[in-house]
């Protein structure tokens, strides 16, 4: 709760710290109403570009709003949510909704792991089963983890800030807060994109009970490589994995980076993604060029890593809890450097997916991260690894950890 003493005094925040079950119900009104608008799609015509390098395809939206309208089921996607037990708690004045699911083997590692944007809690429910019940999952009990999977504040389930702060420091603060809260006095972390901000900032305030983290999107970038970009030309001498690297990010900051910029800005103005499902659908899928053609092919029946309930769960969750502009304030609070080093001193484990926003080479890896335990370049996956490629992000998740046990 929050309480005033008087007006001339400062607010002082009282948490109710209490760990609450919460459930997921999503009135039949809402789904009735997300058809309707969806139906009610005003289209543009098709882009002039014979590519996406216009945007996301007019084939591709109608597609996806056809398929959601008419086939797509959220009940299912609901299902899946409900077969994982939800808390509510409140930390530094705000509700943070989280799944908490505990092995059934002894020591277990526990484990919290940070969706990012434009993702979910949705993100890491195929990971749950192979990390907390690791010997149905072929691998061996000693490698069983607790997991803890939260809910941005602003995304999801938590409450949305209603006040300035609720950057990735102080995000990674209420983390910490919250495993403890758990009763785990030794425990890791993993994230990918805002995720790796907020396991970064966990990792630079130094508790004594975080052990090591894991990181699919990595901050490695080398300064003098940063002043190149975007543009060049690329620094001389790069290796060919460095040069690659340097490629995917000059791609990336030229072409991939205006969705960002936006909400960085001006997040209050992206009135049309919280009032057009279809708006909604299409921003999010245009993150980075990589997601954006995998989504293309399963909307045009391929089979991918994700299926397009996936896909379609996960934007529905943002169209059900209205987070679409809440969310993209992370943008605006964030001062933080996405892929510069931030000089991150315990045990850190790296897996470089070849569709990330860049593959971080093992190099520029080994730099950013003195106490690196683990380095695995994949060929396959990309920015949302653990939902796409689950059974090798649970691996390299194992992998990592081990030797911390």
């Amino acid at each position: 709760m929050t309480q005033k003493t008087t007006s001339t005094e400062p607010v002082v925040v009282i948490d109710d710290t209490s760990i609450r079950p919460f459930t997921i119900d999503v009135p039949h009104e809402a789904l009735d109403d997300l058809r309707r608008r969806i139906e009610a799609t005003r289209w543009p015509e098709r882009e002039t570009a014979p590519d996406q390098s216009q945007g996301v395809p007019l084939a591709t939206m109608q597609e996806f709003a056809r398929y959601w309208a008419t086939e797509y089921d959220w009940r299912k996607g609901e299902a899946k949510l409900k077969a994982f037990p939800h808390f509510m708690t409140e930390i530094d004045g705000m509700d943070i909704h989280f799944i908490h699911v505990r092995s059934k083997h002894e020591d277990a590692l526990p484990l919290i792991v940070t969706h990012g944007w434009p993702g979910s809690i949705i993100e890491q429910l195929k990971i749950i089963g192979p990390l907390t019940d690791p010997t149905t999952h072929g691998a061996s009990a000693s490698d069983a983890f607790d997991i803890v999977i939260p809910s941005l504040p602003g995304y999801g389930y938590s409450g949305k800030p209603t006040t300035l702060g609720w950057d990735p420091i102080r995000t990674a603060t209420a983390w910490i807060v919250l495993m403890k809260r758990l009763g785990y006095t030794r425990f890791v972390a993993q994230g990918g994109d805002w995720g790796n901000a907020v396991t970064e900032q966990m990792a630079l305030l130094a508790p004594p009970e975080l052990i090591g983290i894991h990181t699919n999107m990595p901050a490695t970038v080398p300064d003098d490589v940063a002043k190149t970009l975007p543009g060049g030309p690329s620094p001389p001498g790069l290796s060919a994995d460095e040069q690659h690297a340097w490629d995917q990010l000059d791609s990336f900051y030229t072409h991939g980076l205006g969705y960002a910029n936006e909400m960085a800005n001006r997040p209050q103005t992206l009135y049309g993604i919280a009032d057009s499902p279809v708006g909604l659908a299409a921003w999010m899928c245009d993150h980075d060029a990589s997601s954006l053609a995998l989504i293309a092919r399963v909307f045009d029946g391929q089979n991918e890593g994700l299926t397009r309930d996936d896909i379609l769960d996960n934007v529905t969750l943002y169209w059900l809890t209205n987070t679409a502009v809440s969310s993209a304030r992370l943008y605006w609070q964030s001062k933080l450097a996405f892929f510069a080093p931030k000089g991150v001193a315990i045990p850190v484990g790296v897996s470089a997916f070849p569709d990330e926003l860049y593959q971080a080479p093992r190099s520029w890896t080994e730099k950013a991260y003195p106490k690196l335990i683990h380095y695995n370049r994949l060929n396959k996956g990309g920015h949302f690894a653990a939902w796409e490629q689950p059974q090798v992000f649970s691996e390299e998740l194992r992998a990592t950890f081990r030797s911390l046990r």
